[in-house]
């Protein structure tokens, strides 16, 4: 029942309430003949003529009354049409089709056109307002609010469903009937409020930090009448570049910088790809080392909290040291963004924070009674090399140790040989992640070698269930980091685990004792991450293969045990045979998984391979293992891999890097790799 109806039948019983009032008056006339007749008929004359003016105006005012109403009905609602048509407000009403049925003034304006659009749809004029925003049930919300841009306006277009069940006036008469259902369109127009909250948004303030990453090294392999010119030339640089972007940098230590700098001027820097990395890098007034610096800029994009900024670029400044150096970080939030890295990290002779890592290591294997070591998946033998290395510095100090291994693969079964079945380890030295979940308490300290990433680890529920993590890596950091370590010793310019681990068994007890398999096996670990001694290999690298010689590694048994088949020899071959070109410099592979215990290790040799072939900067053979293609590159020292693979999810170093991608043929992977090299050489990375 409509409006309409109710007020006709509200207006029908006032005018015949006066009517009801005559019963009233008869049963008090024949009380009254009761008990005076004379008195009774005089009230029955009145009463009478009581009921004929009533019917007078009952009958023949009714229909002037009701023009009445109607004419004011009629001069309200022309009041309120004039209104809505007069309305500041853009206004329009549409059908369930999106035809246009009626608009005000205001909204020709908006669209700038006269009334040529009435009856055409409304997802001509704005095509942001589909058919799917009229979707809407009458127990739904009935109101939809969608942002739309015309004619250099910013729209806030406000969408209400509307049951009609009458004409709103002589415009809409023969347009819509009772049973349609029209929106109602509102636009607010909010295009200043909208450049109000960009220039809001570009004049946020960011902050951000520069470290010299070697300025020892730098200023050691320097002249000391020229070192003052170095540092003058290094301040100069950061100084002017800054300044070039408005930004307020201050010195805090010889070679630590803060700034802080508008957002569009850090839009500025990204779009320069941080070019001070390269100016401050190409000094040379007579430094053997170059210099290299580390950017780390904070943003915190949800609550404009500085305080938050200034946290979020320590975390950035970790992440590109922990990197490498030599780049820029910039952490928006969770996004995590990089510029440079590009050259190979430089080996830092002294062993400072190798001996202090190796000290902290002790004192909290000295504290706990349990340590579970882990690697990452499918774990190769620089992983396993630098899981025994911890292993035997637990039961040094007399912990109970064991490593988590859930898969013996190709390239760690020869070592493994040496100690499933052998009466000098316990039986237990091997766990699954099912029995390691298991072992672990509040009180046993996990260690995690050769992988920063949880993701990648044997078992990334065991670092849920402990506080007690360390972390012993030699790739780079990723934006996936393990959370809440106790204690982290990544450094990018070591070419292996088993390297690191061998000068932390050196500073952490006197004349450690390694038995043949162990050190057998964190030389093979060295020897295969360095491919033979030849990339990534430094003084360091030889000094820990020294070690483990003088420990009892013997190179020819490493050799026997590492050999080939004849099968697998085939294999690599073929994956040579089958390389491409690609951009004069660049070669792609892949080799078959059919036949191979291990395609990913093979896949690995091949890129190893392919880097001896003229004109080869760097490789990528491909390999399919349970429908996930894995990526092994390989360079030489002028290509960085490493960020190659970061676009793909993955990464490692800057000469040996790799990915994996899902739901992928290898195909289509070697496509994204000739779309990506084609798209870096375009932007001149190369």
């Amino acid at each position: 029942m409509n409006k309409n109806n109710l007020l006709r039948k509200e207006v029908e019983k006032y005018i015949k309430f006066p009517l009801y009032l005559v019963i009233l008056l008869i049963t008090m006339n024949i009380v009254v003949y009761g008990l005076d007749r004379t008195c009774g008929i005089v009230v029955t004359v009145f009463i009478v003529v009581f009921l004929v003016l009533e019917a007078n105006s009952y009958f023949y005012k009714k229909k002037n009354i009701r023009s009445d109403l109607a004419a004011f009905s009629f001069s309200h609602s022309s009041i309120q049409n004039e209104l809505i048509k007069d309305l500041s407000i853009p206004y329009t009403l549409v059908d369930v089709n999106g035809r246009i049925l009626w608009s005000n003034k205001a909204f020709y304006d908006a669209i700038k056109s006269d009334k040529q659009h009435m009856r055409k749809h409304i997802q001509h004029i704005f095509t942001d307002i589909t058919l799917e925003l009229f979707a809407m049930e009458p127990e739904d919300e009935d109101r939809r609010v969608v942002n739309i841009f015309q004619s250099d306006r910013n729209y806030r277009a406000e969408i209400k469903r509307m049951d009609v069940k009458f004409v709103l006036s002589g415009e809409m008469e023969g347009v819509v009937s009772e049973n349609d259902v029209l929106f109602a369109i509102y636009l607010y127009d909010e295009t200043e409020l909208v450049k109000a909250l960009e220039e809001k948004e570009k004049t946020k303030l960011v902050v951000g930090q520069v470290y010299i990453d070697n300025y020892e090294e730098a200023m050691d392999s320097t002249e000391e009448v020229r070192r003052a010119l170095l540092v003058a030339l290094i301040e100069r640089k950061i100084t002017k570049y800054m300044q070039n972007v408005d930004a307020v940098i201050k010195k805090l230590e010889k070679d630590k910088y803060f700034f802080v700098c508008q957002k569009q001027r850090l839009e500025q820097l990204q779009q320069d790809k941080f070019s001070l990395l390269d100016e401050v890098r190409s000094i040379n007034i007579g430094n053997d080392t170059p210099v290299t610096l580390s950017i780390a800029v904070g943003e915190d994009p949800d609550n404009d909290s500085y305080l938050t900024a200034y946290e979020y670029s320590h975390m950035a400044m970790d992440l590109a040291l922990g990197r490498g150096g030599d780049q820029t970080v910039i952490k928006k939030g969770d996004q995590i963004i990089y510029y440079g890295g590009k050259t190979q990290s430089a080996e830092k002779n002294t062993r400072v924070k190798a001996r202090v890592k190796a000290h902290a290591l002790k004192e909290m294997l000295i504290t706990k009674d349990r340590v579970l070591i882990m690697g990452h998946k499918k774990p190769d033998i620089d992983c396993l090399g630098a899981a025994l290395g911890i292993y035997r510095l637990a039961t040094l100090l007399d912990k109970k140790a064991n490593i988590v291994i859930n898969e013996v693969t190709g390239s760690i079964r020869p070592a493994m040989n040496n100690f499933i079945g052998n009466s000098v380890y316990p039986q237990d030295m091997f766990l699954n992640s099912e029995k390691a979940l298991e072992a672990v308490d509040p009180n046993t300290v996990v260690v995690v070698v050769d992988v920063n990433r949880p993701s990648r680890t044997e078992c990334p529920e065991l670092l849920t269930r402990t506080k007690n993590i360390v972390v012993i890596d030699h790739h780079r950091q990723g934006g996936e980091t393990i959370e809440n370590t106790t204690l982290s010793y990544i450094e990018p310019y070591a070419s292996s685990a088993c390297e690191m681990i061998a000068e932390i068994l050196q500073y952490s007890v006197d004349k450690p004792k390694l038995r043949p398999a162990e050190a057998d096996a964190m030389y093979a670990g060295i020897l295969v991450d360095t491919d033979n001694f030849v990339a990534k290999t430094g003084v360091r690298t030889f000094e820990a293969a020294s070690f483990l010689r003088k420990s009892g590694a013997d190179m020819i048994r490493v050799r026997k045990a590492y050999r080939v088949d004849m099968d697998e020899y085939k294999q690599l071959s073929e994956g040579v045979a089958r390389a491409e070109i690609y951009l004069d410099n660049f070669a792609i592979s892949d080799v078959p998984s059919e036949g191979v215990d291990n395609p990913i290790v093979v896949a690995a040799k091949v890129a190893n391979d392919l880097l001896d072939v003229e004109n080869v900067r760097a490789s990528f053979v491909l390999s399919m293992v349970d429908n996930v293609v894995y990526i092994s590159a390989r360079s030489l020292d002028d290509v960085n891999v490493q960020v190659i693979m970061e676009h793909f999810g993955g990464g490692g170093h800057g000469t040996v890097a790799g990915a994996q991608l899902e739901n992928i043929t290898v195909e289509e992977a070697k496509q994204q790799i000739r779309d990506l090299l084609d798209t870096m050489r375009r932007d001149g990375e190369f």
